[in-house]
């Protein structure tokens, strides 16, 4: 009896089973906003923040960013045209590879996940120097869920609350 004990507890270490998760957070919060061309406009779509050869990439509908102030928070669906895609590369990724035409050869994706849910929340701020009003978005992600299509794994220890702000004008 003690033997058979023995046998099924050794077996039961070697059959649990993790599901080969790589990434357990995600975290951005030292990285700073980023998007492609001097300054964002109310037409600008993509936004992301890189740490290493990491990126957290918000795809925005064109007309999302408005230079108005906003009547508290507004809130987008992460769906259609509004996307959160975390990406791992094979090494150091920097701005080029997001604003170039064609993107650089190297680094290469190793790895794409897609949120399969969640929010953006923007609210926009105006701020008058002078003549010139420009316009604050604080841009925030809630309830993001990140699912790795290959092993069927969820990210959900999610540090990405806030994106960071942008301003046009």
């Amino acid at each position: 009896m003690r033997n058979l004990l023995l046998f099924v507890f050794v077996i039961s270490l070697y059959s649990c089973d993790d599901g080969d998760l790589q990434i357990e957070t995600i975290n951005f919060d030292d990285s700073t906003i980023q998007y492609c061309g001097s300054s964002p406009t109310t037409e600008s779509t993509l936004f992301f923040k890189i740490s290493g050869s990491e990126a957290l990439i918000l795809t925005l509908a064109s007309g999302t960013l408005k230079n108005e102030v906003s009547n508290g928070e507004i809130q987008i669906p992460v769906t259609g045209n509004t996307k959160v895609t975390y990406r791992i590369f094979s090494d150091k990724v920097s701005k080029d590879y997001f604003c170039n035409p064609l993107p650089p050869a190297t680094p290469i994706v190793t790895e794409e996940i897609e949120a399969q849910g969640g929010f953006v929340h923007i609210t926009t701020t105006a701020k008058t120097e002078g003549e010139t009003t420009s316009y604050e978005h604080n841009i925030r992600l809630s309830e993001i869920s990140l699912v790795n299509k290959t092993n069927d794994q969820r990210i959900t220890d999610l540090r990405i609350n806030n994106f960071g702000t942008v301003t046009t004008k």
